[in-house]
C-alpha cells in the first residue's frame, strides 16, 4: 500500500471482523470511516485514500460519504469537542445565549478550534433531547438544561482539566 497511513494491529483486527458483518465492502464504508477517524483522529485526504484503498472503493465515493455526514471531520479537533444543539427547541430555550458564552469564554465561532488546540466548537442540528433543551455534547457526553451560567461553569471546568 502506498499511503503513509496504516491501521494499528488492534484496529486492523476490528476492520477484519467488520468486513465479515457486511455483504459488500461498500456496506462497510461508514463503520470503516469510524475506525479511521478513531485511529487517526480525523479523516484528511490521506486517511480517506487509505480507507478507499482498503475497501477497494473509488476515492470519490469515500470522500462523498465522509463529507455528507457531520460526524466525520477532515481536520483535527481540539481536546474538548463541544457540539451545541441549535435546533428549534434549543433555540427557543436560549441556545443563543449559550453561543455568546462560547464567544466570550473561548473566542470561538462555529467550526473553529482554539489556537492552543484545547477546544473545537460546532453548532449542530438536533441532538435528540428537545425536552431537556438547551443542550450540548462535549466529547459525546450530554449536558442538558443549560443556562449561560451552567455552561460557563462547564467551560471553566474543562479549562482547568486542560
Amino acid at each position: 500500500m502506498s499511503n503513509e497511513r496504516k491501521f494499528s494491529p488492534e484496529t486492523e483486527a476490528q476492520f477484519q471482523k467488520l468486513l465479515t458483518r457486511y455483504p459488500t465492502r461498500l456496506a462497510a464504508l461508514i463503520p470503516t470511516l469510524w475506525l479511521g477517524q478513531e485511529e487517526f483522529g480525523h479523516l484528511d485526504r490521506t486517511a480517506l485514500a487509505y480507507v478507499a484503498e482498503r475497501l477497494e472503493l473509488p476515492m470519490s465515493q469515500v470522500v462523498n460519504t465522509c463529507t455528507f455526514y457531520t460526524m466525520f471531520t477532515p481536520v483535527a479537533r481540539g481536546k474538548f469537542h463541544i457540539e451545541l444543539c441549535t435546533n428549534v427547541a434549543c433555540w427557543l430555550r436560549g441556545c443563543r445565549e449559550i453561543q455568546q458564552v462560547v464567544e466570550d469564554e473561548l473566542g470561538l465561532k462555529h467550526k473553529q478550534t482554539s489556537a492552543d488546540g484545547m477546544f473545537t466548537y460546532e453548532e449542530v442540528e438536533c441532538l435528540a433531547a428537545c425536552d431537556k433543551a438547551p443542550m450540548c455534547q462535549v466529547n459525546g457526553a450530554d449536558t442538558y438544561n443549560l443556562t449561560p451560567e451552567s455552561f460557563r461553569e462547564l467551560i471553566r471546568g474543562l479549562k482547568s482539566k486542560g
